[in-house]
């Protein structure tokens, strides 16, 4: 028996079966069950893959209990306070921060890549008046495969780039048409005298002729939204992105899959839920009885913005994020009910051992609501913004699944649970 292995025995028959041990560089080892089904019969049940790594990656570190978060070996609250969005999109793609020269041409790269083929605007047209964005941004980004349709065939890194610096530079401008277009407002075509998150939100709030007045504190909260998102390791909608991208699909196929998987509501679309229960809050005398409510065990009620599956302590996006929405709304002058209702909640959950005792501390979703509500970014766009931020993460874990030697499609087993066969001789 090696040191590195894991010996599981069979109660039922007394057979026992050595499997490997693979350590990683930091975080949990994972015992490799690759030949389980060849060696036992029988496959291994995880709902939810609670218990089961997927993938090999270099990408991100997450370490749940003590609420770390880390880029390519770098922590997040660095790359939030001292870097900027495209600081981080560079690490991710390249594996190293950018030197000033390789930060400025890579700035470059992006502004000349961010129009879109007008044949597009036809596909756009096709929608109905208040489409929903994600619906509009999924479909356009799907799209962009049938103009660029060469990619479907790349393997050097000179091609994996221009193909990430490509969709990273549209994304953007597919978004801020999708809203657009679903609000029937005018078109406002990429400005490359602006930075890209500035670009952003100018094309979210111009109209033709008309000056936008952007702050710079405006700016650097949604830059910090963007870099806070980038990646999450493997979440729900990176694991819809390698899944489809181990089909060999086109990558913006895989990019549109993950934007469709984080539309939810428990993933992407959880701080569109945060805001619409404040505003059903409304008051802050009514935030006891809510309050209560999450409190007890027969009421469905839950407060959104409170917990995550995988932090166990204070989500540290959150923290940083706390300071970034303090920061905005002192500048701003903002002075509403739904902040004061969130201050309420907040200082209770901080205080309260119900809360405490079950890990039940703000998440990002909780702040990164806020702040986009003061930003002035219409609900139904929240997802939008993280499909922004979370693009370069998509795209490194792409790149990073078809660099490997040999790619196995993704194909999950079942515990069957269906009646026996119960076709009749004939």
């Amino acid at each position: 028996m090696g040191k590195n292995t894991m010996t599981l025995t069979d109660n039922r028959s007394g057979k026992t079966y050595e499997l490997p041990i693979l350590d990683a560089t930091v975080g949990p080892s994972v015992v490799d069950i690759s030949t389980f089904y060849q060696e036992t019969g029988m496959f291994t049940f995880d709902k939810g893959y609670t218990s089961t790594a997927s993938c090999r990656s270099e990408i991100t570190y997450i370490d749940g209990g003590k609420g770390q978060l880390m880029y390519r070996g770098y922590d997040i609250s660095y790359l939030a306070n001292k870097k900027t969005f495209l600081d981080t999109t560079y690490l991710l793609l390249h594996k190293d921060l950018p030197t000033q020269e390789e930060l400025e041409n890579f700035t470059e790269e992006i502004k000349k890549r961010s129009f879109i083929h007008e044949g597009m605007k036809k596909l756009f047209d096709s929608f109905p008046d208040q489409a929903h964005p994600m619906a509009i941004l999924s479909a356009g980004v799907s799209a962009l495969s049938t103009f660029y349709f060469h990619h479907l065939d790349i393997d050097t890194t000179q091609e994996y780039m221009e193909m990430a610096n490509r969709i990273i530079a549209k994304i953007p401008t597919v978004a801020a048409l999708s809203y657009r277009y679903s609000n029937g407002l005018p078109i406002i075509y990429p400005d490359i005298e602006k930075g890209f998150t500035e670009n952003f939100l100018y094309m979210m709030r111009a109209y033709p002729h008309n000056h936008v007045d952007l702050r710079p504190i405006e700016i650097k909260a949604l830059d910090t939204i963007f870099t806070l998102h980038a990646d999450h390791e493997q979440n729900a909608s990176t694991t819809a992105v390698r899944n489809v991208g181990s089909t060999h699909a086109h990558p913006y196929a895989a990019i549109s899959a993950g934007i469709s998987a984080l539309w939810g509501r428990a993933h992407g679309g959880a701080n569109e839920s945060v805001i619409r229960q404040l505003e059903m809050i409304g008051t802050v005398d009514r935030v006891d009885e809510f309050i209560a409510r999450a409190k007890d065990k027969n009421d469905p009620f839950r407060l959104m913005g409170f917990g995550h599956r995988v932090y166990k302590n204070f989500d540290p996006r959150a923290k940083i994020l706390k300071a970034i929405r303090n920061e905005l709304i002192h500048e701003l002058g903002i002075n509403s009910e739904l902040i004061e209702v969130a201050n309420k909640i907040e200082h209770i959950a901080l205080s309260d051992e119900y809360f405490i005792s079950r890990n039940l501390y703000p998440n990002i979703d909780f702040y990164s609501g806020l702040i986009l509500q003061a930003l002035k970014i219409p609900k139904d766009m929240f997802a939008v913004i993280f499909v922004i931020g979370r693009t370069p993460g998509w795209i490194a874990q792409w790149i990073e699944l078809q660099e490997q030697d040999n790619i196995k499609i993704a194909r999950p087993r079942q515990l069957y649970m269906g009646p026996d066969d119960r076709t009749p001789e004939y």
